[in-house]
């Protein structure tokens, strides 16, 4: 694939992209995972030539090969297609089929033209049998065109912060200018599990008509579901650019971690032991609570204001590895009023060499009005340990 020309659409991103990160109050800055070893310690190669494992709720990277690369991702693509029919389709919607879903080249369920197929049906037949006529299918009935969906699946893209990315098809055959990452792929794979339809579609292994009132039933391509048991999704996808690709989706003690390798001529078995060094090696250890005060300041005499934390904060650590924990409030306050709520700071979360491995908001316990004097005082607030 020749990738001359895409680099300058791809250069202020790459701007963007590092300042986003770095500047998230809620979200987390990745960094380079682990290298894959046994238990003895020895290194273990990965027959991919880029690859990533991250924790699909904090973005934590686990282990990554050359992850940040631009490169063809083939079916794939379809887990953002599905992303995007989520966001913005009916999945009881009605779509009829076209000539140019019906006939399109590569993998295909097998709609006939005119055929009229919900779009909860094409996501089965997108994520189960690959079909490229529903990819097409979907696209046409969402986004009007193939186009008009692209447009869409970039745009959200760039939302969620994959900023690497750039579709020119719902289905992933080879392009010019159709290319991610590693990278991007676990991002907007983990994006894809927070719906518990997509959920539901990617980790099942088969369906009957009669159970969904579907025009055929559906059984799961994905061989991942059936040799690891704790899989739970996600996608194949192979073309002579991308090679064989998975990005697979596997619980461990309650947590999903999204495996991706590309261009891995044993996909099956570079996941399983990127699956099964991660279980050896890491564990997931509750870091704080949801409402748990992790910093406070008196107002006055009488009162006071408490950092709380906004969610449950569950990381995968490695078995060995001690964290730091630090405050740090936020430095635009504005108003002399904070509310019951409100962001007012973000716990930092960082391994023994000062790499940051997650961050999130703090909210303030109660409404509280502020004096310029006060104000003064919670900005110099740090590391202030309740």
């Amino acid at each position: 694939m020749n990738f001359k020309g895409k680099y300058k659409k791809v250069f202020k991103y790459r701007i963007v992209s590092i300042l986003t990160l770095i500047f998230m109050l809620s979200g987390i800055i990745s960094v380079k995972g682990e290298p894959i070893k046994n238990k003895e310690g020895k290194s273990i190669y990965i027959n991919a030539r880029y690859a990533i494992a991250m924790d699909a709720k904090t973005r934590r990277v686990l282990f990554e090969k050359s992850s940040y690369d631009l490169v063809p991702i083939a079916s794939t693509t379809k887990i953002m297609t599905s992303l995007v029919a989520l966001n913005y389709g009916n999945l009881k919607e009605k779509v009829v089929v076209s000539k140019k879903a019906a006939t399109i080249n590569g993998s295909k369920v097998g709609y006939k033209e005119g055929e009229e197929i919900s779009i909860e049906e094409l996501l089965y037949g997108l994520m189960f049998r690959s079909g490229n006529d529903a990819a097409i299918a979907i696209a046409e009935g969402i986004g009007g065109s193939v186009e008009g969906f692209c447009n869409l699946m970039n745009e959200y893209a760039y939302s969620i912060g994959a900023l690497d990315s750039h579709f020119e098809s719902p289905h992933g055959l080879d392009s010019a200018n159709h290319y991610s990452t590693a990278y991007d792929l676990a991002l907007i794979t983990a994006k894809a599990k927070e719906i518990d339809k997509f959920n539901e579609i990617v980790g099942d292994k088969e369906v009957s008509a009669e159970e969904k009132e579907f025009t055929r039933a559906y059984n799961n391509i994905n061989k991942i579901l059936w040799q690891i048991p704790e899989a739970n999704g996600v996608k194949t996808g192979y073309t002579g650019g991308a090679g064989k690709c998975l990005v697979t989706s596997v619980n461990i003690d309650g947590n999903d971690v999204i495996i991706v390798v590309l261009n891995s001529p044993t996909r099956w078995n570079e996941t399983k032991k990127i699956y099964n060094n991660i279980k050896e090696n890491y564990e997931f250890k509750e870091v704080a609570k949801k409402d748990e005060i992790m910093a406070s300041m008196n107002i006055n005499k009488r009162n006071k204001i408490d950092l709380l934390c906004s969610e449950n904060i569950i990381l995968p650590l490695k078995k060995d590895e001690n964290y730091v924990k630090n405050i740090v409030v936020k430095e635009d306050l504005n108003n002399l009023q904070i509310r019951k709520g409100e962001e007012i700071g973000k716990i930092i979360i960082e391994d023994e060499k000062g790499l940051l491995i997650y961050q999130k908001s703090l909210i303030s316990s109660k409404n509280v009005n502020l004096s310029n004097k006060t104000k003064s005082k919670l900005r110099k607030l740090k590391e202030i340990f309740r």
